[in-house]
């Protein structure tokens, strides 16, 4: 199962220098480096960020007192050096040359490779840079609009190369100051979408789609009505996975998604879509509405990329502090499906970094979590193996702690694994019922894979009344379930 390990590239590349003592690039970061992002259970690599930034795009941010407010509170000494402009104002898909240009990024996707590691890079297929070629080469891939618009909107429209064009945007919020809408009904925009991704697919094993769902024919057609022409018979995404898959069969499609669109863009081609849902549930809700969301089809669930934070949400140190963070990252680590860490997470980085900016402030690495990290991802990694499996726990009439608890089982023909977590702040205790056959007449031991503790259980009970588990508030085990002895 697909585990991403996401880089900001700008920053980490300017980290690199500092701790080496030189300008580093894609082309010749150090063996060792690349062995320490090969972690345990690791498979992908997300380079985020590596295409050609725009010049007008910056000139636009270092305008926009929002965004320059935004660069203060994250980088309080911040500079205009500082401020590199967005990697979703993107200029080219080339691979920037202030990181190594195309042969840094190929010598990067090769030493990745003899790790093992897959390559992962963006495409924003909404929107391009005020300056991209597409503006005066072939405005027929973008929305236009007037001069009467541009006159009573300026917020909405800008003019480049002689031409109107609508600023990008989504339907529930203001446009971005600094990108082109892009026209999702265009035919010609829809074979360059083809030809960008082939090349993408050229460079690297798999592709994060920026906002994927803004693409949909009803998404699309609700957002520009009649300026974006006649609706096409077919979606956008049926339309161009396909052909770039005639020449990238084993193209990896992420989607970033919202709004409940998962399903929709799994049917429509994408591997795997964000669960936004799981996550809002995990920050703001409880086990219940966990577990209600765990109820799900398994395809679906395996066409899921679990998170909890990534460079558009808040740092998960700050928003779930201390042992819910653990909670939390053991269910996203061991549930069917993708799995998506962010640099810095498991270092207990707490600042989330507006990734305009090339640097980021100095922040103390959490010991402790790494720590923890460090046991969670081999488990992880040894658990999601075989069948999945929710469990019910129960409880009694006077003691309902049992709605606290998360659990499931994965079972392969060579090993069988329990998961349990407390996601409350309050001790809970269960009965869980195992779904194993040949439980009886044995004694069996469980091994706690983040503790290495161990627990000893005749198999008649186990089969009979369930496991008996009792958790303190946020406490988890990642159990391994052994033992055919003969009971005593």
């Amino acid at each position: 199962m697909t585990v991403i390990y996401e880089i900001n590239t700008l920053v980490w590349l300017g980290e690199l220098s500092a701790r080496y003592g030189r300008r580093t690039t894609l082309g010749d970061v150090p063996g060792e480096v690349w062995d320490e992002i090969a972690l345990p259970g690791i498979d992908t690599v997300w380079l985020m960020g590596v295409w050609e930034r725009s010049p007008a795009g910056l000139h636009i941010a270092l305008r926009d007192e929002g965004l320059r407010a935004s660069f203060h509170e994250a980088l309080p000494d911040v500079t205009e050096a500082d401020i590199a402009g967005s990697p979703y104002c993107v200029r080219n898909y080339v691979v920037d040359a202030s990181l190594g240009g195309p042969e840094g990024l190929a010598a990067a996707r090769a030493q990745l490779a003899a790790r093992g590691l897959g390559l992962i890079l963006d495409y924003v297929p909404n929107h391009v840079a005020p300056d991209h070629p597409w503006l005066t080469a072939h405005p027929d891939h973008l929305v236009q609009g007037t001069a009467d618009d541009l006159a009573h909107a300026p917020n909405a429209f800008l003019e480049a190369g002689g031409q109107i064009y609508a600023r990008g945007r989504d339907p529930y919020f203001p446009p971005w100051p600094d990108v082109v809408q892009l026209n999702a009904f265009s035919d010609e925009l829809r074979a360059a979408t083809v030809d960008t991704l082939v090349s993408i697919g050229d460079q690297a094993d798999g592709v994060r789609c920026d906002m994927a769902m803004l693409l949909m024919n009803d998404i699309f057609a609700k957002t520009w009505g009649d300026r974006a022409g006649k609706l096409p018979a077919e979606d956008f995404w049926p339309h161009v996975i396909p052909r770039v898959r005639a020449h990238h069969p084993d193209l990896l499609f992420v989607a970033e998604a919202y709004w409940d669109l998962e399903h929709s863009l799994q049917e429509q081609g994408f591997d795997h879509c964000y669960d936004k849902r799981l996550y809002d549930r995990l920050l703001h809700e409880n086990a219940d509405s966990v577990r209600g969301h765990l109820q799900a089809d398994i395809a679906y669930q395996q066409g899921l990329v679990r998170f909890l934070e990534n460079h558009d949400e808040p740092r998960a140190a700050a928003t779930l502090p201390g042992a819910r963070e653990r909670a939390a990252a053991v269910a996203v680590a061991t549930l069917p499906g993708a799995t998506l860490w962010h640099e810095g997470q498991f270092e207990g980085r707490r600042v989330r970094l507006p990734v305009f900016l090339s640097r980021g402030p100095r922040e103390p690495a959490d010991a402790p979590l790494r720590d923890f990290y460090g046991r969670l991802l081999p488990a992880a990694a040894a658990v999601r193996r075989g069948d999945w499996r929710p469990l019910t726990p129960t409880g009694w009439p006077d003691n309902d702690t049992h709605r606290s608890l998360l659990a499931w089982t994965w079972t392969h023909e060579d090993a069988r694994h329990l998961v349990v977590v407390n996601y409350s702040d309050r001790p809970a205790q269960a009965r869980l019922p195992l779904p194993w056959d040949g439980l009886r007449g044995h004694e069996h031991r469980l091994t706690d894979l983040l503790t290495d503790g161990t627990y000893d259980r005749r198999g008649d009970e186990l089969a009979d009344a369930g496991l008996f588990v009792s958790l303190e508030a946020w406490q988890c085990h990642v159990f391994v379930v052994n033992g055919h002895s003969p009971a005593p």
